[in-house]
């Protein structure tokens, strides 16, 4: 599940699909809605990591209870539970058998359950593959910082002591130069050396 983003969007928290899906779980308005992404002027919380991942995980694991079944609960995922739903239907309707294999689904839902496991394939077995993957530590990259007041992307930016750039690729569901549109509280992420 951790290596789905990989599929979804490059782990881009800005990438953007043709039908509006947002960040890197590639959540669609309404679907970001429904499991508690906010959306407004001020902010997309479907672009906040660690937001939109929590909603990802409750939205997979209400498929799985769904479908009882992961190939089908990824595969709705991708192309929607009502219509893995109604493929289902239709097979059993003639027959057919009803698990993943056995659905006439789009192109683009057939080829994701192949990409995931080539990817988890990959990192699971680089050399065998002659890929050479980057050693990253087991070690927290970045911390949360919570404020109770609006922020100006500049100033916070300035008093982490870090680019700007930096600052807005690590907070990138903020819409604005100032980040305000959480209600009250503002959650800010930085490097964890950066957080004090």
């Amino acid at each position: 599940i951790a290596l789905l983003p990989i599929i979804e969007s490059a782990y881009n928290p800005e990438a953007l699909s043709r039908a509006r899906a947002s960040g890197i779980w590639q959540f669609v308005p309404a679907t970001g809605k429904t499991y508690g992404l906010q959306q407004n002027w001020w902010l997309d919380n479907r672009r906040d990591v660690t937001v939109a991942t929590g909603s990802a995980l409750d939205y997979l694991e209400n498929l799985y209870t769904m479908f009882d079944d992961w190939q089908l609960a990824l595969a709705s995922y991708n192309w929607g539970e009502g219509a893995v739903q109604r493929a289902i239907n239709r097979n059993r309707a003639l027959g057919k058998p009803a698990d993943y294999a056995s659905l006439k689904v789009p192109g683009e839902t057939r080829n994701y359950l192949p990409k995931l496991q080539a990817v988890k394939n990959l990192i699971r077995a680089p050399e065998k593959f002659g890929v050479d993957l980057p050693s990253v530590p087991d070690l927290p990259y970045f911390a949360t910082v919570t404020t109770f007041r609006q922020i100006d992307v500049a100033l916070a930016a300035h008093l982490a002591d870090m680019p700007i750039d930096e600052f807005k690729r690590l907070n990138p569901a903020h819409n604005r130069p100032v980040m305000a549109g959480g209600g009250g509280e503002q959650r800010i992420m930085l490097p964890y050396g950066k957080a004090e």
